[in-house]
């Protein structure tokens, strides 16, 4: 490594402890924080001031861009299951069924059924509103309706990193050559697990002694009593049609223009904040107070996770430009160990480094694609590898860990114990698990 390279691992390093000391120390807002971080970090690394500015700019708009929408319909969409008692409805359900005694481990089913389509913040948005909802009139319900968000979270994280047709391990299995079945049945088996791991059992330990703001519920109005059949068809048809644009993607050519619009999940997340205007509202859909309601509900809590998530994007994109996943890539070329570990590595770092899953497994999969041709191994193993690695540590320059904090309801610190350790098990599980698939497959 050079001095430059040094250099520059170091300034890195620098500027996500001065992100993480302003606001779990000094208290500041996530955006400020953040913001400074990415500032602070620019300049030390000698980018051009007009460039830095640039750079931050595009960093917030670009992760908004993606993400933003989602979440604000998201948000919308909660707060129509709430208002109208939709929420409570299918949460009581589904928990009656389970029991306290099972309640993680059906959060961990719903998610894994439910979010196999779904982006992770889709399934986040549309998901833990339901669990809050479910668990907010349960008896000492503040630690078990912890473990039961973090079960629901496992379930979606170990999806979003292990399982084609998600847009990182979909990009890995492309860019590696990989077979898109052989890997969703192997990311399967490895998903089981890792997800039973990192959710129900680690919450039992990371989640003692942790006080949590409940998630603001909304109460649902008296006139209406939406029962939990007409919320699941809500809830299902944005994770339908998504479905649907992904099954086709994996079959390949091109989709239907049609099947193009709405399956792309912010055309979905509308198509359905329409449906559950009709359907759990019925004949007050119009009612203009109503209206009101839902809206302010929804958007009260948008503003500081919209904030926390584009701030998030603006140090990812400094970090970016700065050099470090190219920095990651040069180190790969040592080949100082297996394939499946290196991967492991290489994504592991530049997650950590940039707070982006997809950046993480894009430049793994590149770099790993001239390395899987030298050896014997399985690409969907490798696909895996990049995938659990991708998913390490989710920290500050995380967009993530702002929209998972927000709906938590923990502290920064207990964000990291509970939120940054599952994730982190997610990773070290999961590469245990490809390494074993690497001696029976």
């Amino acid at each position: 490594m050079l001095a430059a390279d040094i250099r520059l691992l170091g300034i890195s390093i620098g500027g996500i402890a001065l992100a993480i000391l302003l606001i779990a120390r000094l208290g500041l807002h996530p955006f400020l924080g953040l913001l400074t971080g990415a500032l602070v970090t620019g300049l030390a690394a000698q980018l051009p001031p007009d460039k830095l500015a640039q750079t931050i700019e595009k960093g917030f708009g670009d992760i908004l861009r993606g993400t933003g929408m989602v979440v604000a319909l998201g948000l919308g969409l909660g707060a129509m299951l709430q208002i109208s008692g939709g929420a409570r409805a299918l949460a009581k359900a589904v928990l009656d069924r389970t029991g306290d005694r099972y309640a993680t481990l059906g959060g961990l089913a719903a998610a894994l059924l439910i979010g196999m389509p779904l982006f992770f913040e889709t399934g986040t948005v549309l998901l833990l509103p339901i669990i809050a909802a479910g668990m907010a009139d349960r008896a000492q319900s503040g630690g078990l309706r912890l473990r039961v968000m973090l079960s629901t979270l496992a379930g979606l994280s170990v999806l979003h990193a292990l399982m084609p047709p998600h847009p990182g391990p979909l990009i890995a299995v492309r860019e590696l050559g990989a077979d898109p079945a052989r890997t969703m049945l192997l990311g399967l088996i490895a998903a089981i697990p890792t997800a039973l791991i990192a959710g129900p059992l680690l919450a039992r330990i990371t989640t003692r002694g942790v006080v949590t703001e409940n998630l603001p519920l909304i109460e649902p109005d008296e006139g209406l009593a939406t029962p939990a059949w007409r919320a699941l068809i809500v809830l299902l048809l944005p994770v339908g049609l998504i479905a649907a644009g992904a099954l086709m993607r994996m079959g390949g050519g091109e989709l239907p223009p049609a099947i193009a619009l709405v399956s792309d999940p912010v055309v979905a997340l509308l198509i359905a904040n329409g449906a559950g205007l009709a359907l759990l509202l019925g004949p007050r859909m119009a009612d203009r107070t109503l209206q009101d309601m839902i809206w302010r509900e929804a958007m009260l809590p948008a503003g500081g996770i919209l904030l926390g998530i584009g701030a998030g994007g603006a140090l990812k994109q400094v970090l970016v430009d700065i050099g470090l996943p190219a920095l990651f890539a040069r180190l790969a070329q040592a080949n100082f160990v297996g394939p499946v570990v290196m991967a492991w590595l290489v994504a592991a770092a530049i997650r950590v480094a940039t707070g982006s899953a997809t950046v993480a497994t894009i430049t793994a999969s590149a770099i790993m694609a001239g390395v899987v041709g030298g050896h014997q191994i399985d690409p969907s193993l490798i696909v895996m590898a990049i995938g659990a690695g991708s998913v390490f540590f989710s920290h500050v320059n995380d967009p993530g860990f702002w929209l998972v904090k927000a709906y938590l309801g923990t502290s920064t610190r207990d964000t990291f114990r509970t939120w940054s350790m599952l994730e982190s098990a997610i990773s070290v599980v999961g590469l245990g698990c490809v390494l074993l698939l690497a001696q029976v497959v």
